[in-house]
């Protein structure tokens, strides 16, 4: 027997995911009542290029594109969920009843202590205001040295401003992939001018610059944080919902209340594939997860189980990455990490016992493509043949 469908279906987050929700359920023959609902005042746009091309001046809309007339969708902007009860979302400006919901809420940066301005680097309106400060000369300061705080230096570096990363870990990217993969990348920060301070927390962000745990002082223009995001699920409390680090839901994207789904940065998936809870914080996933749970939330039966994928821009080169190395029990490197032939050309990878579990690539985008299919396999790999840069990624898979 096919299942009823529902007759109203609420989406809160007006995202990538949001909107791509929206969009596969009418694409799946969904015609009941669909309303979407967004925080900010603007319609769905683009993350990954405000720390690239919109900082850099390149262009200055990332508005995703889509035909709303034949979405037939109820679109609210500016409204912002405060809680979630007895089958209806409450916002600060309206009630919206539901048979379904889907929760897309994203996430929110981390601030700072202190009392002093500091920016951060999350919405189009954040780069916007962000980029008309990146002027030359303009002393900024940016803490963390993540993907977002490199990006951030390269694209303000280019706009001729004197930057400073501080970095409470040892060597940028060592939460993402490990001090010993991210401090190839700390050369890179000063042959593009930018200056590194590893292994220096920050006590307080102050008018005029920031206040270091070792009592040292750094002047600053500007304080952006760049420290990491939380899940956007504040507004839930009280819900019914389990919410750690972010909502937990099944491997069909479901929540623990019937009818209610999460996807996007807000959700935390159960991953068969590596055996834990997941929270890719990717566009890879926005794109991607929805059409499962679109699926799923019309009767289907379908798993997500991905293998994620991310990049970034940074200093002139290109990073991607595969797969998820948390469960890897050690790192082998393909090729020689840094510049051959004046040229960066590298690859790091994690295995658990004989499985390629994740892959890092400096300018292989071959190799990424490939060992996407070797994860998704599960294919025992030949050590020696993922090691050498000269044979293709799949060679290594045994079988």
């Amino acid at each position: 027997m096919r299942r009823v469908q529902p007759e109203r279906i609420v989406v809160v987050g007006a995202g990538l995911a949001g909107l791509r929700t929206v969009e596969e359920l009418r694409s799946g023959g969904y015609r009941g009542d669909l309303t979407l609902v967004g925080a900010e005042n603007r319609p769905p746009y683009d993350r990954p290029p405000l720390s690239k091309q919109v900082l850099a001046g390149v262009v200055d809309d990332t508005t995703l594109r889509t035909d709303h007339d034949s979405l037939a969708a109820t679109i609210r902007l500016g409204e912002t969920a405060v809680s979630l009860d007895d089958r209806v979302v409450r916002t600060d400006r309206a009630e919206h009843p539901f048979d379904a919901l889907v929760i897309a809420t994203g996430a929110r940066p981390v601030a700072l202590p202190g009392g002093g301005p500091q920016r951060f680097l999350r919405t189009l309106d954040d780069a916007l205001s962000l980029r008309r400060l990146l002027v030359p000369g303009a002393r900024l300061a940016v803490v963390g040295a993540g993907w977002i705080g490199a990006e951030l230096a390269t694209a303000a570096v280019g706009r001729g401003c004197q930057v400073t990363v501080v970095e409470a870990g040892p060597a940028p990217l060592a939460g993402p992939v490990g001090a010993e993969v991210g401090a190839i990348t700390a050369g890179w920060y000063a042959q593009a001018g930018v200056e590194l301070r590893l292994g220096q927390a920050v006590r307080s962000v102050e008018d005029g610059g920031l206040s270091l745990a070792d009592g040292g002082w750094l002047p600053a223009d500007l304080v952006v944080a760049a420290v990491g995001v939380r899940p956007e699920v504040g507004w839930l409390a009280g819900s019914g919902l389990t919410v750690a680090d972010g909502i937990e839901v099944d491997a069909y994207l479901r929540t623990a209340l019937p009818g209610v789904y999460a996807v996007g940065d807000c959700a935390a998936f159960w991953s068969g594939r590596f055996g834990r809870r997941m929270r890719p914080e990717h566009w890879d996933v926005a794109l991607r997860a929805p059409a499962v749970l679109a699926a799923n939330l019309l009767g289907g039966q379908e798993r997500y189980d991905p293998v994620p994928y991310f990049w970034s821009e940074q200093f002139g080169r290109m990073l991607q990455y595969v797969g998820d190395h948390r469960g890897a029990d050690r790192m082998i490197w393909r090729g020689s990490p840094g510049p051959v032939g004046g040229r960066e050309r590298w690859a790091a990878c994690w295995l658990a016992g004989d499985r390629l579990v994740a892959l890092l690539a400096v300018g292989l985008p071959r190799d990424i493509t490939q060992a996407r299919r070797v994860i998704e396999s599960g294919a025992a790999v030949d050590q020696a043949l993922l090691a050498d840069p000269d044979r293709p990624v799949r060679d290594a898979a045994r079988g």
